[in-house]
């Protein structure tokens, strides 16, 4: 096959030469003997244009023998092994698009359950893990020194985690549905496509709510209040992408909830000087995995008219970003020593730092793929930063 390829593209080389002199493909007496039936083959010798004539003769049947491997090799039967040379790379993409596409969601829930565990992102589990870490963090570091954070209040944050960002998709759908379907990544949502109507959504959404609610009676008073407040957050943000280019300013505000709510949940307040620098460093990092993030809409929203940081700092965006996680670095380590967390904590978020280097400085800001690759890969950040605190805690 490869020495088919170097032959044709040898082949396509000469193809102008040959095209240049129509007289070639249509051979006349005056220009190849051979055309004339009354020539005798050994008068061609005794021409005085034998050698021209000759090298005309020789380009002749290359040209006929080079036409006639075109037709042959564009017209390969089906069955041939060879006909679909040229195809293995699109069936490659293809079924590298088809995999990437088909979640657990697809094979394994029911049909009819599909569409609403798709508005959830249960197929994509990377907002849960990002909702769920400040929490994490919080919960941890309020944890007595020595002692191991609550495992009952984890679990209930981490589920709450879970339900409150499949509302929060809820809710976007539901506001965004007239852009979803101008985006190309946003229109097969369910909401977008018409697989679910919007009544069913808000239905489902009220469900999410319920059980939302359910976790956080469970909580203290002073947390009840603290986490009903983050709703009016979670309901305005799909609408700041249309007043102005900081929505992902928006939803670290959203986002990094959990880092108030996991402190009050175990101390029943807030110790600002702990909470207010871990608060900062979850919104700087959200600036930072988020503006990634935006990078593969940037076109589709300059055509739509919505905002975004991605488009806000466009050529500068890694410069920014850069400054938003020494803010979240620096903001980590401020709140850390507040907290008389050990060496282990910091030693972690030198880690970490190291990994938010990396995803910034490496990230292909014009390639979604790898945009996405560096947004999914946060949560080994955020694994890192819990690690640390753990550790700190423990060592403390």
């Amino acid at each position: 096959m490869a020495a088919l390829c170097r032959l044709s593209r040898s082949s396509r080389k000469l193809l102008p030469f040959s095209l240049s002199y129509p007289h070639l493909l249509c051979p006349s007496s005056s220009t190849c003997p051979n055309a004339n039936p009354y020539h005798k083959p050994n008068d061609i010798y005794k021409t005085p244009d034998f050698n021209f004539n000759f090298k005309l003769n020789f380009l002749d049947q290359f040209t006929l023998c080079q036409k006639s491997f075109f037709y042959a090799y564009s017209t390969v039967p089906q069955g041939s092994r060879f006909a679909n040379f040229g195809k293995e790379d699109d069936d490659d993409q293809l079924k590298l698009k088809t995999k990437t596409e088909t979640s657990w969601v697809d094979l394994y829930l029911p049909r009819s359950a599909q569409p609403y565990a798709k508005l959830a992102r249960l197929d994509k589990p990377i907002g849960t893990w990002l909702l769920a870490w400040p929490c994490m963090w919080s919960i941890t570091m309020a944890a007595e020194p020595g002692s191991l954070p609550d495992f009952k209040m984890l679990a209930l944050f981490g589920c709450g985690a879970f339900l409150l960002r499949g509302a929060g998709c809820t809710i976007n759908d539901l506001l965004d549905q007239d852009i979803d379907v101008k985006v190309e990544r946003t229109k097969l949502r369910p909401i977008a496509s018409g697989l679910l109507t919007p009544f069913q959504g808000i239905s489902f959404l009220g469900v999410q709510l319920l059980l939302g609610l359910g976790i956080l009676l469970q909580l203290n008073d002073f947390s009840r209040i603290l986490g009903a407040s983050s709703l009016l957050l979670v309901f305005s943000y799909p609408l700041m992408k249309r007043l102005t280019f900081w929505p992902q300013a928006y939803l670290g505000l959203t986002f990094n909830w959990g880092a108030l709510l996991g402190w009050s949940a175990v101390r029943g307040s807030l110790d600002p000087f702990v909470v207010l620098p871990l608060y900062l460093s979850g919104v700087c990092w959200t600036l930072v995995y988020d503006t990634i993030y935006a990078h593969q809409d940037k076109e589709d929203d300059l055509k739509v008219g919505v905002k975004s940081t991605a488009l806000r700092f466009g050529d500068l965006t890694k410069e920014w970003v850069t400054g938003f996680g020494i803010v979240s670095i620096c903001s980590l380590a401020l709140s850390g020593y507040n907290a008389h967390l050990g060496w282990p904590y910091f030693a972690c978020l030198a880690a970490a730092s190291g990994q938010m280097t990396w995803q910034i400085y490496t990230v292909d800001l014009s390639n979604r793929a790898d945009c996405n690759r560096k947004f999914v890969s946060n949560k080994w950040f955020g694994a890192l930063i819990f690690s640390g605190v753990l550790f700190g805690r423990l060592a403390s």
